[in-house]
């Protein structure tokens, strides 16, 4: 009996994890570059009260009998489906069509990767973040600057008083993993590398299976409300579901109290 209540908790437990994921899903369904989370589960250990093994009377078992221990989850993974593209008319607002992540230098010297394309000049004319991080390979604006063009391929270009013809700024990068899922997320729309990843790989917009560039524009959450509603509503009923078999254990435990 003292067994159920124990996975009936664990399934109470899972379900919160559950219900946490789902919650910063739709804290963020308006966060630019933002990618769903989902939590995955795996049955615990399981006790092997009888095996399928031969028997006294030379007959084998067709099953066993085995009494599990309960759920617990076993990872977080993200999706990096393509979220909707929104155009916002502002020429330093970018958007990746495809896989990548553009690279940009933390405050403390690490290399972090993000899809939020809204970028800003700073005070020295680089490129960088809404969080004042540069983007890295580092592009530099000119002051004087009049018009700032950004080409599907990644080429940044800017026209100046005086000037006919734009004169090119550099490239911006794109950078892909083998394994985005092992990205780890840090906040502020940025990921940091890790072992699950891969190494990063560097290279221009639209090459070996890179995104390409759209100006103007900037990548939606990939949040879908609707889903995450039925996920919330599913989720919730799991967890009454779950506490209902801990009342039934902890009835049935004060029964047996009683007749003895």
């Amino acid at each position: 009996m003292f067994r159920s209540l124990q996975v009936a908790a664990t399934g109470m437990v899972a379900q919160e994890t559950k219900l946490d994921t789902i919650a910063n899903n739709l804290a963020n369904s308006n966060t630019t570059g933002y990618k769903r989370q989902d939590a995955e589960f795996e049955d615990l250990l399981y006790q092997n009260e009888r095996s399928a093994a031969p028997n006294p009377q030379g007959g084998v078992g067709p099953v066993g009998t085995q009494i599990g221990s309960g759920v617990r989850v076993v990872a977080t993974s993200r999706s990096f489906a393509q979220g909707a593209l929104q155009q916002t008319s502002n020429p330093l607002d970018v958007a990746i069509e495809g896989n990548g992540f553009l690279a940009v230098q933390r405050n403390a010297g690490e290399v972090g990767y993000t899809r939020a394309g809204a970028l800003k000049v700073d005070a020295q004319g680089r490129l960088v973040t809404s969080d004042g991080l540069a983007v890295q390979p580092a592009i530099t604006v000119p002051p004087d600057a009049t018009s700032i063009s950004i080409s599907a391929d990644g080429n940044v270009s800017a026209l100046t008083p005086g000037q006919r013809t734009p004169t090119s700024l550099g490239q911006l990068q794109i950078v892909t993993f083998p394994n985005p899922n092992g990205l780890e997320g840090v906040g502020h729309n940025l990921y940091s590398a890790s072992a699950a990843s891969g190494e990063p790989t560097t290279g221009n917009p639209g090459t070996d299976g890179r995104g390409t560039i759209l100006q103007g524009a900037l990548e939606g959450s990939n949040v879908e409300v609707v889903n995450e509603m039925i996920g919330l509503i599913r989720t919730q009923r799991a967890y009454e579901i779950n506490s209902k078999v801990i009342s039934a254990a902890d009835e049935m435990l004060r029964k047996a109290t009683e007749i003895q």
